[in-house]
């Protein structure tokens, strides 16, 4: 009880801060048994949400149909969702709003495209998870700028990994960092970034940099994730 009005107050917060106007997408990671996720959804929904992203972990999904019916707010998932087959079996049960495939984990650019199509003729958004490198990244926007039900991009620009370790220490976002053109990636005051026009991906990478990364590895680790009393968990 006390950690849903926690997150309630947090949702109100945000809210608060930014009107009405900007949409709030939420992403429980996996980290809510279903049981609680009902709990939760309605305690954060008064605040209008864009969307709840991985109310249960992929290996959940079949309770994903009942949580659907719980809530107004549009189900998103699909970061760790492997294959075509895996998003056909998700979309036949009708339940989410959103899928987020990852280009670097479900098959390349060519079954990202496959994923958009098929995902198009059930009415469900695209947006594809990309907290990744430049070339994961290029590669979504041109599938982004081909299908007809894209919503938004995920990008990591700017994130703590993307900045932490190796030779990447001091020197600003690996995802610029590993190309000669990165002004490709700007992103204007309304949170658009201009489709890559050059040859290939549109971008030109920085082969350099990459033959000393590779030299040099990195020293970034993720933190150990533990609950209040030292309980392992997931992200």
């Amino acid at each position: 009880e006390g950690a849903v009005e926690a997150a309630r107050q947090r949702m109100a917060a945000v809210r608060a801060a930014v009107g009405p106007d900007i949409g709030i997408g939420l992403d429980f990671h996996g980290r809510v048994k279903a049981p609680m996720a009902k709990k939760l959804m309605a305690a954060l929904a008064p605040y209008n949400p864009l969307f709840f992203e991985e109310a249960v972990v992929p290996e959940q999904n079949g309770v994903l149909k009942q949580l659907a019916a719980a809530t107004t707010v549009p189900l998103a998932t699909g970061e760790r969702m492997y294959s075509l087959y895996q998003f056909r079996d998700l979309l036949e049960t009708r339940s989410v709003a959103m899928i987020q495939p990852d280009v670097s984990h479900a098959g390349g650019i060519t079954n990202l495209f496959s994923i958009s199509r098929m995902a198009e003729a059930y009415d469900v958004a695209l947006a594809p998870h990309s907290p990744l490198g430049p070339l994961a990244l290029a590669a979504c926007m041109q599938v982004d700028s081909c299908s007809a039900n894209f919503a938004f991009q995920e990008t990591s620009l700017g994130i703590h990994y993307n900045q932490e370790g190796g030779v990447l220490e001091g020197k600003g976002d690996a995802l610029l960092y590993y190309i000669d053109n990165p002004e490709v990636f700007d992103v204007d005051s309304e949170g658009y970034m201009k489709l890559p026009t050059g040859h290939g991906l549109g971008i030109k990478i920085n082969e350099e940099r990459v033959r000393v990364a590779a030299k040099t590895g990195h020293s970034w680790k993720d933190r150990d994730w533990t609950l209040e009393d030292g309980t392992p968990t997931r992200w």
